[in-house]
């Protein structure tokens, strides 16, 4: 089935583009805003070729792996007739009333979703940004002559590598606040205005003139630039949110183009510099403190303990919509700390996954269980890769007891690599094709073993865990 055939398969089963609000993709997911999911067919969706999986959730969500759910996307925003995007225009309050229509959804992970939404669309650039710097590292390291030279095709393409990676890592904020803008209905360019405001060096003159810089270590200092990062600019943009949609209630139309804006941004802008930025940096000092003292101790017994508990309870976490807000804290710490430690260690969860399919595996050999077999055959290339969700959702999950050995398995490499302080210069899918993210050769390696260590433990555990008559039953 081609692509273009897969999209209106899709389309048709999801009921139609009189069903459909919204479509946008993530790496591995083609993710859907309906109507009304009770006109879903869920189980031949499930059944089609091509489709690896189905989750539903306020947002039916149709994995189709990497790279395709990019492409399937966007084919199926033309087919459907709708906006590539999860309803980011000033009435998302109306649509987002429509797609939970009948439908019940805690705070907390309507919370999740919107920071879902805020960074999903900017993993692509991520990744792409982290193995420019990447790169451009590496050649540092191997050809530290030709670059300290500052001639010659390795330093041009070395300045070029990191002008590529900075492009985006160097104004992360400012891409921040316009996906922020977009998912609160505010106007994303001055949603990223704000971002912009957080990284301008005016900020250090600001903070010079009141007393709040600290010369001697700036990082210390009360106010200074990217104080707050993210988090301050997300709740900032949120305000103004909030601002804009008073301001054009009161405004005339015919001023509202001039006046909306410049009395947003200074309202919001000043608050955000003088209470936001040095609030949120509070606490975000605080967080990194608290991350440090878990996933970045020097303490050997806290790495393993904090590596191994992470591992194994990150796939409950994803079951339960919390995993999003993890990918915050990823941001801070790529911020400030100029690599990922949380990533590499949760990357394992899914390579336990792979470890107790093959367990499975053999124990349905034992027992002729043909499907359970062809499911597994089918579904391991994806989850080696890091799609983990055809494994979860067709093998251990239903089985039940697999899913908590290949959990306990996945732990064992995530100690190890919290231990070994394996970092990444950015995250995406969480298999074999996440070692490139890892930031040097040394810690690829270690990440590519903490894998391995997470297969072998999977397999060991879910074989002793479960027995030949609990695969032939499935």
């Amino acid at each position: 089935m081609t692509n273009q055939e897969l999209s209106r398969k899709i389309l048709e089963l999801v009921g139609g583009k009189s069903n459909v609000v919204s479509a946008a993709n993530c790496m591995t997911r083609l993710r859907i805003q309906l109507k009304d999911n009770s006109k879903a067919k869920i189980a031949q969706l499930k059944a089609t070729d091509g489709v690896l999986g189905v989750v539903e959730d306020a947002t039916l969500q149709v994995i189709l792996g990497p790279g395709k759910a990019k492409k399937v996307c966007d084919l199926f925003v033309v087919d459907a007739g709708v906006q590539n995007g999860m309803s980011t225009d000033n009435d998302w309050q109306s649509n987002k009333a429509a797609m939970k229509a009948g439908q019940k959804d805690s705070p907390l992970k309507q919370g999740l979703r919107t920071i879902a939404n805020i960074f999903i669309p900017m993993i692509p650039a991520v990744i792409a940004a982290g193995l420019f710097n990447g790169l451009a590292s590496l050649m540092g390291q191997l050809f530290p002559e030709a670059i300290a030279s500052g001639a010659g095709i390795i330093f041009i393409i070395q300045t070029l590598f990191s002008l590529f990676g900075a492009s985006f890592l160097g104004y992360f904020a400012i891409y921040t606040g316009i996906n922020a803008a977009k998912e609160f209905g505010a106007t994303p360019a001055l949603g990223g205005m704000i971002g912009g405001i957080s990284i301008g060096s005016q900020i250090v003159t600001i903070s010079t003139l009141l007393g709040l810089y600290n010369a001697d270590v700036p990082l210390n200092s009360i106010l200074t630039t990217g104080k707050g990062g993210i988090i301050g600019v997300i709740i900032g943009v949120w305000i103004l949110s909030k601002v804009e949609k008073a301001l054009r209630k009161v405004i005339p139309d015919v001023l509202d183009l001039i006046l909306t804006p410049l009395l947003s941004m200074i309202a919001v802008g000043v608050v955000y510099v003088f209470i936001l930025m040095p609030v949120t940096g509070f606490l975000s000092d605080i967080l990194v403190g608290a991350l440090s003292l878990l996933i970045n101790s020097s303490n050997p017994v806290v790495s393993i303990i904090s590596g191994y508990v992470m591992s194994a309870v990150f796939l409950p976490m994803v079951l339960l919509g919390l995993h999003h807000g993890l990918i915050p804290i990823y941001a801070v710490q790529l911020e400030t700390l100029g690599g990922v430690t949380l990533f590499p260690c949760l990357a394992m969860a899914g390579a336990g996954q792979v470890g107790a399919a093959l367990a499975i595996y053999l124990k349905a050999r034992q027992v002729n269980n043909l499907r359970m077999q062809q499911t597994i055959i089918g579904a391991l290339p994806a989850g080696v890769l890091g799609v983990g969700e055809p494994l979860i959702y067709g093998v251990t999950l239903p089985m039940g007891k697999p899913f908590v050995t290949a959990g306990l398995g996945a732990g064992f490499g995530g100690a190890f690599v919290m231990l070994m302080h394996v970092q990444a210069i950015a995250w995406g899918p969480s298999g074999l094709v996440a070692v490139p993210l890892m930031r040097t050769p040394s810690m690829m390696l270690y990440f590519f073993l903490g894998i391995i260590i997470a297969y072998i433990m999977g397999f060991i555990i879910t074989w002793f865990g479960i027995k030949a008559e609990d695969v032939a039953n499935v």
